[in-house]
């Protein structure tokens, strides 16, 4: 375990991001703040609290380009960094200087397995709330790659960051069993706790995507004072996958009878899903051919089903196994949700089409008329990752989040009443 101030010397240590001594928290000289972090393995990703953001690619002259959000467009947004190895950065011509976080590594056991963790608390002595950072279903490094591990305690609450088992420095396999993922939560929320020691004055966990599902399932296995799930799901991943594809059809023009055809090849595809990628072939084969020609049959994505239409089955059947390792496609995560106690906030997208919210918008409302302590902030025109975004043909390219997000995340954290606007966000308290 290593704890130690996060200076401007530090921060390529601190990241594990070689030569990448940009990264870090900024404050800028007309007050306002900037995130810069990695982004895949040579880029960069400047974020501000406000949800503006831009890609940050290095020329062959060393300079680096800034385009806005993901879209690959000119944002004019002119960035140096050739004074990072001293703490400072200019946007736009406006200088700002790297802010000092307290910095923890640490590593930690989980059923047997060793965790890679990191414990990024505020400066000072005070105490602060702390956020556990739960992951989504993705295969790579938080602690290299989440921003809030910087953003939230730049603005005083502590973030506890680590990378799932099978990712970055932790080891064992990696898996989305959620029971696992769950415990695994659990004793980052522990180890978080032990280090924070007597500044901790409340913990909980922020899961997103798939975390919506291991975060109140971790809660249920040891208290916690909250809650934030960000873009999750109250409905099963299979349930996910055949809401996905009623909103391919019906957001491309066609009906119900399209929809129906849509979701006999998502049943097709969840046999083999449920087969272990080892068997079904055929019968997705006889209902595509089925069907065959049709216009529909093009615009079938899902969620899952799209993965295992677009896939070669002597492909699947190898890769398969290994990249849903673990995955309960049925989990039903009602009965942790109906007699879970601890203080729910659902930050949700109205135009999600990878975890279409609108079954579980439905679902949290009725739990919350039943006394369960849930709150939502339903932001209606953005999508998975809680991002805006403009279309490209069929692609859509995240642009901003909504700028009232960090500061939701961070008064729950704190414990503050919801307000009663975020935004252009339906807010049920």
């Amino acid at each position: 375990m290593a704890m130690f101030i996060l200076g401007s010397g530090q921060m390529a240590q601190a990241q594990g991001a070689g030569g990448d001594c940009a990264v870090g928290y900024y404050r800028m000289a007309d007050g306002t703040g900037l995130d810069i972090g990695p982004s895949g393995e040579v880029n960069l990703r400047w974020r501000r609290p406000d949800g503006v953001s831009g890609l940050l690619t290095r020329g062959a002259d060393g300079a680096w380009k800034s385009t806005l959000g993901w879209t690959g467009r000119d944002d004019g947004v002119a960035v140096d960094l050739t004074r990072c190895a001293k703490g400072e950065v200019r946007i736009n011509g406006k200088a700002g200087r790297r802010q000092p976080l307290v910095v923890t590594e640490t590593r930690f056991d989980s059923a047997g397995v060793e965790l890679a963790g990191r414990l990024v608390m505020p400066r000072g002595q005070g105490r602060v709330p702390i956020v556990v950072l739960v992951h989504g279903s993705e295969d790579s490094s938080a602690r290299r790659f989440y921003a809030l591990q910087r953003m939230l305690p730049a603005q005083g609450v502590g973030v506890f960051v680590y990378d799932k088992r099978g990712t970055g420095d932790s080891k064992g396999v990696f898996t989305h069993d959620l029971n696992v993922l769950a415990a695994d939560a659990v004793a980052a929320m522990r180890k978080a706790r032990n280090l924070a020691g007597r500044r901790e004055s409340r913990i909980g966990y922020y899961g997103t995507s798939q975390g919506g599902w291991t975060a109140p399932l971790a809660a249920s296995l040891a208290p916690v004072d909250f809650v934030i799930v960000g873009y999750g799901l109250a409905v099963s991943p299979l349930d996910e996958d055949r809401e996905a594809l009623a909103i391919d059809m019906s957001r491309h023009g066609f009906g119900g009878d399209e929809t129906r055809k849509a979701l006999e090849v998502g049943a097709a595809a969840e046999a083999i899903v449920r087969s272990g990628f080892q068997a079904g072939y055929e019968d997705l084969q006889r209902v595509r051919d089925r069907y065959r020609g049709e216009p529909w049959l093009a615009f079938v994505r899902g969620n899952v089903t799209g993965i295992v239409v677009d896939t070669p089955p002597d492909v699947l059947r190898v890769q398969g196994p290994r990249l849903f390792n673990g995955v309960i496609a049925d989990y039903d995560p009602m009965p942790v949700l109906r007699g879970l106690a601890t203080p729910q906030l659902w930050i949700l997208g109205g135009e999600d089409i990878d975890a279409p919210s609108a079954e579980t918008v439905r679902r949290l409302e009725a739990l919350k008329i039943q006394g369960r302590p849930i709150s939502l902030v339903i932001y209606p025109h953005v999508e998975h990752g809680l991002y805006a975004f403009e279309t490209r043909g069929e692609e859509r390219l995240s642009t901003t989040q909504p700028p009232s997000l960090i500061p939701l995340i961070r008064g729950y954290a704190m414990g503050r009443p919801l307000g009663h606007r975020y935004d252009d966000a339906r807010v049920v308290p």
